[in-house]
């Protein structure tokens, strides 16, 4: 096999692999062809196992990349699996293992799409109502976004566009003109008097104007992160069209502002525009020289007025946390609040041993979990409900 042939489909090998929930980037790709050439593709089972030591990170990715390579490299004696992959999947989420979930999502990644006659299309549908739209709902949010087929992710992206963060309003150091204000306004109470000449100087009043603070977001879409920062950028679609000063930053390697992408009404519009300005999708992660990058660069301008900052990131960094305790300790003391969504914590057993996660977890407000759509209504209610108080000793950024 010819070198640009190879270096071709292990280019469409990983985008298979990255379709069913694979965090594969090109710079995985790029290690795999290097790894091949040292060690040769004469044996299918070197092949197999050097494709697997540069592709897999986890123990549970196993069975999905297993599947995807013999499916993908033509092993005649797999084609029954390949028939039982292609079946329609059944609804419903009750009992359904590991297994089941892998194979549901390589499906969707090899299936090629084309347009359904009108008689099955019809019959989906039917089959569809059978089902009380109440309870898809209620699964769909209790659903993880990385175990969810095709159909289920479409789905739960319309839900996610009905989501809200209500934040509540804080008071600023601008005053406006009410009469019922219980502070009184000297200038206006004086300029009145010089204008009616009356004996007796009716008092003019005001009070503080409230508004919603700026809401900043810092979301990692390296490799691990890739399934969840692609849901999440949903959800920021739908919170940007909604309010005024939202800012969003995404971070792998480099950090890159999307926020004018994400203002498009459009939604495919504005992931198709997102997707052309990212530069570093599904790579590596570097946190601590992204928060340097936008602690000198970008916090000035945007964490001004008691802004808000969530920070969307699993915590593993490339560079095993070096210098990134210094700045997660200036962006939380530049913000009012700073919020770490970590999809970790939906993990029982989740303990903090990464060197980058304990850097962090000293300079957060809330550390909460995000996988899921019930975990995004349960941000709401903290930023609804939270505590607001301001910190002593904040300094400017």
């Amino acid at each position: 096999m010819a070198a640009g042939k190879l270096a071709e489909n292990i280019m469409h090998f990983a985008r298979v692999l990255r379709a069913a929930g694979l965090p594969i980037g090109s710079d995985r790709v790029i290690d795999a062809l290097k790894a091949l050439e040292a060690a040769g593709i004469e044996r299918r089972e070197d092949f197999y196992w050097t494709l697997a030591a540069v592709f897999l990170s986890k123990r549970e990715q196993q069975e999905l990349f297993d599947q995807a390579f013999h499916i993908f490299w033509r092993d005649p004696q797999l084609l029954e699996r390949v028939m039982s992959l292609l079946l329609p999947p059944i609804d419903g989420r009750a009992g359904q293992d590991e297994r089941g979930k892998a194979s549901r999502r390589l499906a969707d990644a090899l299936r090629p799409t084309q347009e359904q006659p009108q008689g099955e299309e019809q019959q989906q549908e039917i089959d569809g109502d059978a089902i009380p739209a109440s309870s898809q709902s209620e699964l769909l949010q209790h659903a993880d976004f990385e175990s969810m087929s095709g159909a289920e992710l479409a789905q739960a992206k319309k839900l996610i566009a009905r989501l809200r963060l209500p934040i509540p309003e804080v008071r600023t150091r601008r005053f406006h003109a009410d009469t019922h204000g219980t502070g009184v306004d000297l200038r206006a109470t004086l300029r009145a008097s010089l204008r009616g000449g009356a004996q007796i100087i009716a008092l003019k009043r005001r009070s503080r104007i409230s508004r919603h603070p700026p809401l900043v977001v810092l979301c990692d879409i390296s490799g691990s992160m890739s399934r969840y920062s692609r849901m999440f950028l949903h959800f920021l679609h739908a919170i940007t069209n909604d309010r005024d000063r939202v800012h969003t930053l995404v971070f792998g390697t480099r950090l890159t502002n999307i926020t004018r992408h994400l203002r498009n009404r459009d939604v495919d519009i504005a992931m198709n525009r997102v997707t052309d300005a990212i530069q570093d999708w599904a790579g590596g992660t570097r946190i601590g020289t992204c928060l340097t990058e936008f602690n000198r660069k970008w916090s000035r301008r945007l964490l001004g007025q008691n802004a808000v900052v969530l920070l969307i990131s699993d915590g593993l960094d490339r560079d095993l946390g070096a210098g990134l305790g210094a700045e997660m300790e200036r962006l939380h003391k530049s913000c009012r609040k700073l919020v770490w969504l970590n999809p970790l914590l939906r993990y029982d057993g989740f303990q903090p041993r990464p060197s980058g996660v304990r850097a962090m977890l000293p300079h957060v407000d809330a550390f909460l979990p995000v996988h899921n759509i019930e975990s995004l209504v349960d941000l709401a209610r903290e930023l609804e409900h939270g505590k607001w108080q301001r910190r002593p000793g904040k300094i400017a950024a």
